[in-house]
């Protein structure tokens, strides 16, 4: 009996190196996120496994991953390690700069509306405030990101 299309789809994407190794690497960088929130806090929180935010940063994690693996395939001098290195140095640089700006302002506005409902004149919800990373966060993702693709190549 011949496999399906859906079937052979999923047998190849499987067997797609790069994409199996930037996940793998993405996930590894999320679960030592969620052990260090346990560490810290002493208690597990849903939203690690999926959130924004904390160390080390699983955005840059695996960005760095997608390059280095696309690079290793095709080339550090091929057109797709260009493109994969560009994406990956926006997508830090927007974790590191535009999402945590916006995550500190998340406190800020987060505090004001604190204080106005402990003074009864206002009840909303809270904002996210763990949008981005500082830039450490960003540095230790690329480097975990950067290593345990070379070593899964």
């Amino acid at each position: 009996m011949q496999p399906t299309a859906l079937e052979t789809s999923f047998k190849d994407i499987s067997h797609n190196k790069i994409l199996v190794i930037t996940l793998t690497v993405w996930f590894i960088a999320q679960t030592i996120k969620v052990v260090l929130g346990v560490i810290q806090e002493k208690r597990l929180k849903f939203r690690w496994f999926i959130g924004t935010g904390g160390m080390p940063s699983s955005h840059a994690a695996g960005v760095s991953a997608l390059a280095t693996t696309v690079g290793l395939e095709y080339g550090f001098r091929s057109g797709l390690f260009a493109v994969a290195s560009v994406f990956a140095l926006i997508t830090m640089f927007d974790a590191q700069g535009v999402r945590r700006a916006a995550g500190l302002q998340a406190g800020v506005l987060n505090k004001i509306m604190e204080d106005m409902y402990w003074k009864g004149r206002i009840e909303s919800n809270r904002l996210a405030e763990l949008l981005g990373h500082s830039p450490f966060q960003v540095f230790v993702g690329l480097f975990l990101g950067l290593s345990l693709a070379l070593m899964l190549y």
